[in-house]
């Protein structure tokens, strides 16, 4: 309930989380409850994700408040800890409308960040009807709901993917977006989406209450959170690379070698270059942004001012540590902080890779103070607490 306390308190914002049980939604919903300022409601139909992700996350935020008060915490902190659980198909209009609807004796939905799609290149390629309907219809499908109740504030979850291969690196984001596989091109449609939506609201009313959207561009999260309580449960094998490195160390994928998409790259060491970073501080982007759809707020301002990517209010970041890490240095960092020792084979280059993608993040630096000071070492080293405490992850 979105409700002030004997201390005046400001009301708790309803944010809703879509994907809100995923490795990125629930490390995000973790990040938005440690600040108390809002009443997080997740929907997820839990295609690639736990239930029990959400019930941890709860946990240790209130596990944390309690830790850090020397005092009862308010009912209203202690209610900013729970989190409404629905379980739904983004695609079922009518359920995601009947929550927003629930809402609205309780001060609405205040904002939205999206984070829920499904994201395997390969995959997309092969199913590509399926990802254009997960991915593409139900964002529209969601910002039609979104308008219908008045909720005129959205977080896009993007990806780097957009950029396609890009002609140079660092990537800024005025790069022309240019997805190169299925997956990739229904991000930058529902980017164009997002900001035509943006821009005809702006256009047609000059509405103080205009639709207002970021888009946030990353590569590659990693790490977990540092307790090991919460962190990424893919179902099925693995597909991106430190997660199948964990699984290896710990003995659920039973591959004797890694297998290595080159190493005749021109790169230091042969092998592709990625921008990695940590979940947390990919998180803290997440809600940093959020923060920056308050109205009247000086980073509202500075976020808008001086947006040449829209006509109305759109503006599109990129998260990232701005330097990358090979493949062979990934594996190797994970020796260390594993104990395991890998075994490698070179096989031939991957179609569609590339020897460097490295987004330039000097712009949410800028204008958000989005920073991503957790290292490589930290990634592996919170990764493998994880996966240690949880060789089965959330089952």
């Amino acid at each position: 309930m979105s409700t002030t306390n004997s201390n005046s308190q400001e009301p708790l914002k309803n944010v809703l989380v879509t994907g809100g049980a995923g490795y990125i939604g629930s490390h995000v919903i973790y990040t938005l409850l440690r600040t108390h300022k809002y009443k997080v409601i997740s929907i997820d139909n839990y295609h690639n994700s736990f239930p029990a992700a959400l019930t941890r996350v709860s946990e240790l935020a209130l596990t944390e408040l309690k830790a850090a008060s020397d005092s009862q915490p308010s009912a209203q902190d202690i209610d900013s800890t729970a989190i409404d659980v629905h379980e739904c198909d983004l695609n079922a209009a009518s359920a995601v409308r009947s929550i927003f609807s629930s809402y609205s004796s309780k001060g609405g939905i205040w904002g939205v960040i999206h984070i829920a799609a499904y994201k395997a290149v390969g995959e997309s390629s092969e199913i590509p009807l399926t990802y254009y309907a997960n991915n593409v219809a139900a964002t529209i499908s969601l910002l039609q709901t979104m308008q219908e109740f008045g909720c005129m504030r959205l977080i896009y979850s993007s990806s780097a993917t957009v950029y396609g291969v890009p002609p140079d690196i660092p990537i800024k984001e005025e790069t022309r977006r240019e997805g190169d596989s299925v997956y990739g091109r229904t991000k930058v449609m529902c980017e164009l989406i997002i900001q035509d939506f943006c821009d005809s609201v702006m256009n047609d009313s000059g509405s103080k209450t205009s639709f207002q959207a970021i888009s946030l561009r990353y590569f590659n999260p990693a790490g977990a959170h540092p307790s090991g309580y919460i962190g990424e449960h893919p179902r099925g094998r693995p597909e991106n690379l430190l997660p199948l490195l964990a699984h290896m160390a710990v003995g659920t994928v039973t591959d004797p070698v890694l297998k290595v998409f080159g190493n005749d790259y021109p790169t230091p060491d042969g092998t592709c270059i990625r921008d990695y970073l940590h979940i947390l501080d990919l998180a803290a982007g997440h809600v940093v942004a959020l923060q920056a759809l308050e109205e009247g707020s000086e980073l509202n301002a500075k976020v808008f001012a001086s947006s040449i990517q829209s006509q109305g209010r759109f503006k599109a970041y990129n998260l990232g540590k701005g330097h990358g890490m090979s493949v062979m240095q990934i594996v190797d960092a994970m020796r260390k902080a594993t104990g395991h020792d890998y075994k490698t084979e070179v096989i031939g280059r991957r179609r569609g890779d590339v020897p460097e993608l490295i987004a330039d993040p000097a712009l949410a630096r800028a204008e958000l103070g989005f920073d991503a000071p957790r290292d490589l070492e930290t990634m592996c080293r919170d990764l493998w607490n994880w996966q240690v405490k949880n060789p089965t992850g959330y089952e």
